[in-house]
């Protein structure tokens, strides 16, 4: 029951920092035009030095066991989850991806971070890479309707997937970089929640609250991404031992996270409904107050 305190005390102040960017946009210091610079920011730079960081952790055979195991159970986490999405909500594109793919980069890690040792964020890193990969591809695809494009060449090019590249070749070789690299590595990594929220709190002070109760798409969607994905990944990662307990946590955390603001992102991007998907991302973070100290406290109890 502490680790769901903890966990719910978490979320409050992830809700304080939202509540930040709420207020400066309100004052004119946070533009839209300024928030798209923000997701850039994110996407293109802050995002990738979480990455890479996962990745800065001593080469045991231990840590290339864990690394594998979490690397696979992450992709089996994601599969599981868009298998889902697509059968309960399939039919709106939106719903879909919001549902398939949550926010384990700037919600998962500080909720990770804050009740497991810091580390456990290396158990997250083929998820998020994943999982960034799939918004990339599949979830512009279900945006724009087109299939989604898997050219190799562009797909090398895509921040995530460089970052993954670098962090791979510095987990294998064990290259010590420069104390004043990772510095620096180590501030651009820790904009990546404010950043995040204060991206939320715009979102926040777009939604017409009254529409968005009333809408009763965005509780299926809320349903399915809270409650239905978490629920089925406590069951597929039930079997594991309790040897690897904080793994299991790590990855479970992370699936029970909102939905991850890069659907409103991409949504911006590709002149998709960017209200429904700001909507979305919204009225999950206010649910996840609830749901994911829920849903840890009852992995407690079955595991």
């Amino acid at each position: 029951m502490q680790m769901s305190a903890t966990l719910a005390l978490q979320v409050l102040v992830m809700f304080m920092l939202a509540g930040v960017g709420y207020l400066m946009f309100r004052g004119g210091k946070i533009t839209l035009e300024g928030n798209r610079t923000i997701g850039n920011i994110l996407i293109y730079l802050s995002l990738p030095a979480v990455i890479i960081k996962g990745f800065m952790v001593e080469r045991t055979a231990q840590s290339m066991a864990e690394l594998g195991i979490s690397a696979a159970l992450g992709v089996g986490t994601l599969l599981l989850a868009g298998l889902i999405a697509r059968l309960l909500l399939g039919r709106d594109a939106i719903a879909t991806f919001a549902a398939t793919f949550s926010n384990p980069s700037f919600f998962g890690i500080p909720l990770v971070t804050s009740v497991l040792d810091p580390s456990a964020v290396f158990y997250e890193t083929g998820l998020i890479a994943a999982m960034n990969i799939g918004q990339w591809t599949y979830g512009v695809g279900l945006l724009t309707g087109e299939k989604p494009k898997l050219n190799a060449g562009d797909l090398l090019r895509t921040p995530f997937v460089v970052a993954t590249l670098v962090g791979l070749a510095l987990f294998f070789t064990q290259l010590q970089l420069p104390g004043i690299v990772t510095e620096c590595l180590d501030f651009v990594s820790a904009l990546n929640t404010p950043l995040a929220m204060f991206g939320i709190g715009v979102y926040l002070a777009h939604v017409d609250f009254r529409q968005m109760v009333r809408n009763t798409a965005l509780l299926r969607v809320c349903a399915v991404r809270l409650l239905v994905i978490p629920l089925a990944v406590l069951l597929l990662l039930a079997p594991l031992p309790a040897s690897m307990n904080s793994l299991r946590l790590a990855l479970l955390i992370a699936q029970a996270c909102p939905v991850g603001s890069n659907v409103a992102v991409y949504a911006q991007l590709h002149n998709a409904d960017y209200a429904y998907g700001v909507q979305t991302v919204v009225a999950s973070v206010l649910l996840s107050v609830v749901t994911i100290p829920a849903v840890v406290a009852l992995a407690q109890l079955v595991w």
